[in-house]
């Protein structure tokens, strides 16, 4: 299973228990921020930034209907990367304090070239099952998901 020379490739879809579970933690954000004692001002600026989050993370990381979203892992000889329909797939290293859970997956990577890690959830709505447990797997036992060294190709 573990042998670099095997391929594995995953794609998952949007979710709907995370947009449920996002939204949920929106609105209690709301309600406190409507319950508190703050001057109006920065209660505006604060609900600009909770709908300004929004409309970032809702297409971007959890429904993943922007073209910039990350879709896709793949594991071949080249090593680790990952499928947006912008940039195509692209060379990753996973960090270290990626989760692998029976109902979660949380991806942590680094892109060639870049020094700031990137995440992305995959709960378990957002793969079919055998996938899923095929992802956690893999993550967990394969020897060298932790390559610092990133390959063209």
């Amino acid at each position: 299973m573990s042998s670099p020379s095997e391929c594995f490739e995953c794609r998952w879809q949007g979710s709907r228990l995370l947009l449920t579970a996002y939204l949920g933690c929106q609105v209690l954000a709301l309600l406190v921020l409507w319950l508190s004692a703050l001057p109006w001002w920065l209660g505006l600026c604060v609900f600009a930034s909770c709908i300004a989050h929004a409309s970032w993370a809702i297409p971007r990381c959890i429904l993943l209907t922007d073209p910039r979203a990350v879709t896709g892992l793949r594991r071949d000889a080249q090593g680790w990367r990952v499928f947006s329909l912008a940039q195509g797939w692209q060379p990753v290293r996973l960090c270290r304090d990626s989760v692998a859970v029976p109902g979660l997956v949380v991806l942590r990577f680094v892109r060639a070239g870049h020094w700031l890690g990137e995440s992305q959830c995959v709960p378990r709505d957002a793969l079919g099952a055998d996938l899923h447990r095929r992802l956690r797997v893999r993550l967990k036992f394969s020897r060298r998901r932790f390559d610092a060294c990133f390959r063209s190709g």
